[in-house]
């Protein structure tokens, strides 16, 4: 029997059912990354007596919405499933809710006059029905759950090794540091989560046979299942178009997109318009520059310029046509130009933050005639806003890191990279125009990216003490 996957959104779902005056609960993702999993898992936590409803599956049920008393409602809901939904020990599961928009709007009933009863609703093409203008979403109404692959902690714990996941959730950097056989063993660890990915379908089979081959023919499977949606949000040319730039996707991660790239026999409008509705679907996330004079950064953006990041790392290393049987004994931070390493960790930090806000990145770039810059990632800690770069060894130079710096005389950066030690390490370096800035910066392994917003408040924290300490 398959065991129950660790996800750390259990403990949102957790504190979400605690609140007296709770509201419907919607969760938002793409196809596959365990959107009703996740919900059977947390009614069997909470011992909740789970009532679930499936409207892709049971589209009769979509007319039992057509009213707007959630009495009524309930009451047709338990003539059809001949259950008892009580408030106090049901959950009622509203699944794939984006083939009954009727539903969608109801949730704001449930929220008025139904608060005791805990209502969650899903949907994997749910972004599609939002975007409809002749839909009314219920504003103000309901609560979001932004769910993506699992993170790295989680696979740890999904493959057994719970205790180095709880060393990664505890390690601060005033100890003395991560041991090198330790160290080599999270790297270890570390390639096998970029062979197998977060889907959790793909982490289930490999927990359960250890074997490489069962996560890439879930991957197959999932590709496959991604491919036939297209029938389901486009047709005809629009259709093919999507087509294209899905099976281009995976080459385009890491680089500013120029849409020569994926084809120079469409418009850029046309390929433009395919791969919005990819990141409709959350297949695929752009990630945008912005000028970063302050937060937040999404107020300064450029909607032209940005690259790429693949849902999934594992689909990532299938669309690339890696070899899952060989790539273990690879050094997959050096597979396809670094491009890996940066998909890991923007998707760890794509979706770190809190999970009722949408996953959202930013990267700069300096786009000067013998003089550009790119920083892979941005992240913001308070009301500082943190370089972040990304190595796909041991060891680089930080050329744009330091453009960045100069710039926007940001105090602190952020590195990742394959070296050791982790730690706090103050800067000073002179440019190419004899320019000399200072700056403190936080080195990271790559696997400890699921940590890096908490130790870079650590580091705010302890620099500002500093400086509080010259001031006196």
């Amino acid at each position: 029997m398959q065991q129950p996957l660790p996800r750390r959104e259990l403990d949102f779902l957790k504190d979400w059912s605690a609140q007296a005056r709770r509201k419907p609960l919607l969760i938002r993702g793409a196809r596959q990354t365990g959107k009703t999993t996740l919900v059977r898992e947390f009614a069997r936590l909470a011992s909740l007596a789970l009532v679930e409803i499936n409207f892709e599956r049971n589209p009769e049920f979509v007319k039992a919405f057509n009213v707007r008393d959630p009495g009524e409602i309930l009451t047709t809901l338990e003539l059809m499933t001949d259950r008892t939904i009580d408030p106090v020990s049901c959950l009622l599961f509203l699944d794939e809710i984006q083939a009954a928009p009727e539903a969608l709007v109801a949730l704001r009933y449930f929220c008025e006059e139904r608060p005791e009863l805990p209502v969650i609703a899903a949907g994997s093409l749910l972004e599609f029905t939002l975007a409809n203008e002749h839909f009314s979403m219920p504003v103000g109404r309901l609560e979001y759950l932004h769910l993506g692959p699992m993170q790295f902690e989680d696979f740890l714990r999904a493959t057994g090794h719970t205790n180095l996941a709880s060393h990664l959730c505890d390690l601060t950097l005033e100890e003395p540091g991560i041991p090198e056989p330790v160290h080599n063993r999270y790297l270890a660890l570390l390639n096998q989560y970029w062979i197998v990915g977060g889907l959790p379908e793909a982490v289930a089979r490999y927990a359960q046979s250890g074997n490489f081959s069962e996560a890439s023919r879930v991957h197959q499977g999932i590709l496959a299942t991604y491919r036939e949606d297209f029938n389901k949000y486009s047709h005809g040319a629009m259709k093919e178009r999507i087509q294209l730039v899905f099976d281009q996707l995976p080459g385009l991660v890491g680089h500013k997109l120029k849409y020569s790239r994926i084809s120079r026999e469409h418009r850029s409008i046309e390929l433009a318009e395919a791969l919005q509705q990819l990141c409709m679907a959350r297949i695929a996330s752009k990630v945008h520059h912005s000028a970063a004079n302050g937060i937040p950064l999404s107020a300064e953006i450029n909607r032209r310029r940005f690259k790429m990041l693949y849902l999934d790392i594992g689909l990532l290393c299938t669309g690339l046509n890696l070899n899952v049987l060989d790539l273990n004994d690879r050094d997959l931070t050096l597979v396809n130009k670094g491009a890996v390493a940066e998909q890991f960790i923007g998707q760890q930090l794509l979706h770190a933050g809190q999970y009722y806000e949408a996953p959202v990145l930013h990267c700069w770039m300096r786009e000067v005639k013998s003089a550009a810059a790119e920083v892979d990632y941005l992240l913001t800690s308070g009301q500082q806003v943190i370089p972040v770069e990304v190595k796909s060894g041991s060891a680089g130079t930080l050329k744009s890191l330091h453009q960045f710096i100069k710039e926007k005389q940001t105090p602190l950066a952020l590195r990742f990279s394959t070296a050791l030690p982790p730690g706090l390490m103050q800067h000073q370096t002179r440019l190419t125009d004899n320019t000399v800035i200072h700056y403190n910066l936080l080195s990271l392994p790559l696997y400890l990216v699921g940590q890096a917003g908490r130790l870079l408040k650590a580091c705010l924290a302890q620099l500002s003490g500093a400086d509080r300490q010259q001031s006196e």
